[in-house]
């Protein structure tokens, strides 16, 4: 019996790994986070991440029949999009407010752009900024840790101290920091499970260590350059979330490693520029969204020359 060639595209190597796993894994990567949020901020965060999450699910799933498309709810994606936006959100969020930023995440950010893979920035931080324009009270309301054992007590978040001139005296200790104990978003207040959680993610090889090590390399950087406390900078706010879960989008983030470490480096600048210079106190939203807009470009500009084949530039100079 003759045996036949079989020719077919690249790619030639496979592996096991599909949409659902890699969403699985980032899931559960985001537990030990959500579990912090839970003890530092309350029941109260059971509540707006199950609505955030339902709102994108739902809202998925409608728009997929609107649009006569496969529904790709089973991918987990929308989960993930529904987790991260509530970690980028405060625990005292008027839960129709969470509701509308799914919806807002998922049809207008994600679907309106072909569906997963094909938007162009990050679904749950472009909502944020939406929702930090339309709610800007209700968005930048911080309670303090366990508060919910007893009356709710406003404050503010450390960069916001920060901002407003706040002594050093007046900051969370660094291990409050380190462990959640500090007002916030809820996903963002604990480095400590944030961080485990990014190390599942890379032994998992879900996600690759260049861009979270040079985005808060970069900004422990500018923020010492610019006389600013460096462990303060790095402990609090959206960094580390915004770092390890948000700029290695891989829709969203460039493909090289040259590419990824130019990405990570920008997002790191413009994150330090807004929290020294602007009126905000927190940058990484921005940044991350600013930098996904480029990402085309920076691709671009970082492609590798196919094998057997000169750059460019040699061909036009002959």
């Amino acid at each position: 019996m003759e045996e036949k060639l079989v020719v077919s595209s690249s790619p030639h190597i496979r592996s096991g790994a599909t949409t659902r796993k890699i969403m699985l894994d980032v899931i559960l990567a985001l537990v030990p986070a959500a579990i912090a949020a839970v003890i530092v901020f309350g029941p109260r965060t059971l509540l707006i991440i199950g609505v955030t999450i339902a709102s994108c699910v739902l809202s998925e799933y409608i728009c997929r029949r609107v649009m006569k498309r496969e529904n790709t709810i089973g991918d987990l994606s929308a989960v993930v999009t529904g987790l991260l936006l509530a970690f980028n959100l405060p625990v005292s969020i008027n839960p129709l407010m969470a509701a509308f930023g799914g919806m807002v995440a998922i049809v207008v950010i994600k679907q309106m752009f072909g569906g997963i893979g094909q938007n162009f920035v990050n679904p749950a931080l472009t909502a944020r900024i939406i929702m930090l324009n339309s709610f800007p009270t209700q968005m930048t309301t911080w309670v303090q840790p366990h508060s919910y054992l007893g009356d709710a007590v406003t404050t503010a978040s450390p960069l916001g101290l920060l901002k407003e001139g706040g002594s050093l005296d007046q900051m969370p200790s660094l291990m409050s920091m380190f462990v959640g104990n500090t007002a916030g978003c809820i996903g963002e207040t604990c480095a400590l499970a944030l961080i485990l959680g990014g190390i599942y993610l890379v032994v998992r090889k879900v996600i690759s260590p260049v861009i979270p090590l040079c985005y808060i390399g970069t900004a422990a950087v500018l923020s010492a350059v610019m006389g600013r406390n460096v462990m303060i900078d790095l402990l609090s706010g959206g960094l580390m979330l915004g770092a390890i879960f948000m700029a290695t989008d891989y829709a969203t983030s460039p493909i090289t490693v040259k590419g990824q470490v130019i990405f990570a480096i920008g997002c790191g600048v413009i994150t330090m520029l807004i929290r020294n210079f602007g009126s905000l106190p927190e940058g990484v939203s921005y940044s991350i969204v600013l930098m996904n807009i480029i990402v085309p470009l920076i691709d671009s500009a970082t492609r590798p020359v196919a094998f057997g084949k000169e750059p460019v530039k040699d061909e036009v100079q002959r």
